[in-house]
């Protein structure tokens, strides 16, 4: 089944609910960068994070996610945008742990909880919005939900999961966000709070083949879900040859031709998605003509 992502209101308008099938995306990610078991379960659980946010955004809006918890996994950076395109990277994607005591993937140890989680939202606007809060566990779904009701004031709950095959391939990733609209009742977030604290996690969900819309009934009672839309989302990234060739030429003369008489050739590789890009001579001496 192909990931995607529902939006839907629950209890008439009262709240704002996303659910996302995530699992192909992780997998994708964890191919291209190799990570180890609890690397997987951090990156995932913070692509699937991210696509959400993303999904709460409109036409070319964009958003990237940094997050730097001082742990041995270094820096985590996630790209999302409005239509349900992700990618990201750690910094050191070969970080595994034993389980920790709750018998799951050791994240918040290799995340970190010295640090921030930083949010850049590209609204097309002169300036863009920026919100930045202290990681609060390291385990990234509760990271979320402190940013949402830190920084932009919406009292959210994010849930999000990884589970990691003895191959280091993804068994199953998923998430589900709510949002708390301005007129929502009080027993209606009493609901809410009571249910999101019987549930199975969410990875578990996925795992046994609840589809999005599903984990949504679950959770909320399907009388009392509505859905407005389901998206498919991806890991992809924007990279390409042409994009390189520009760079490259952007450097100007003097540094191509030092690439050129120094190396013979040059490599580049993309952050995001681990894709090389190779130059030879014959390449170099090309950019080197059109270059200033």
């Amino acid at each position: 089944m192909s990931d995607y992502l529902m939006k839907a209101l629950a209890y008439d308008g009262q709240i704002r609910a996303y659910a996302i099938s995530s699992t192909e995306l992780v997998s994708e990610a964890q191919r291209r960068h190799d990570t180890w078991p609890t690397a997987s379960a951090a990156l995932g659980r913070a692509l699937t994070a991210t696509t959400m946010m993303g999904a709460t955004l409109k036409g070319n809006d964009k958003v990237t996610v940094k997050i730097e918890g001082g742990g041995p996994l270094g820096v985590l950076i996630i790209d999302a945008n409005a239509v349900g395109e992700v990618r990201g990277y750690v910094t050191n994607p070969h970080v595994h742990f034993d389980l920790n005591e709750h018998g799951k993937l050791d994240v918040a140890r290799a995340v970190g909880k010295n640090g921030f989680l930083s949010v850049v939202k590209d609204l097309g606007l002169k300036d863009m919005f920026t919100g930045q809060v202290p990681l609060v566990s390291g385990e990234l779904g509760d990271d979320f939900t402190y940013y949402y009701v830190t920084s932009e004031q919406i009292p959210s709950s994010v849930g999000v999961g990884v589970l990691v095959n003895p191959d280091n391939s993804i068994l199953a990733a998923g998430g589900f966000m709510f949002q708390v609209l301005p007129e929502a009742e009080e027993e209606v977030i009493a609901l809410l709070e009571k249910r999101l604290e019987t549930i199975s996690p969410i990875s578990t969900m996925i795992h046994n083949g609840l589809t999005p819309e599903e984990i949504l009934f679950e959770i909320l009672g399907k009388e009392n879900v509505t859905i407005l839309e389901k998206m498919a989302v991806s890991f992809k990234c924007n990279c390409s040859l042409e994009r390189t060739e520009r760079a490259i030429i952007g450097l100007g003369k003097e540094e191509i031709r030092a690439m050129i008489d120094e190396d013979g050739q040059a490599e580049t590789v993309c952050h995001f998605c681990n894709q090389a890009y190779h130059f030879d001579k014959t390449k170099l001496e090309k950019l080197f003509q059109i270059s200033k």
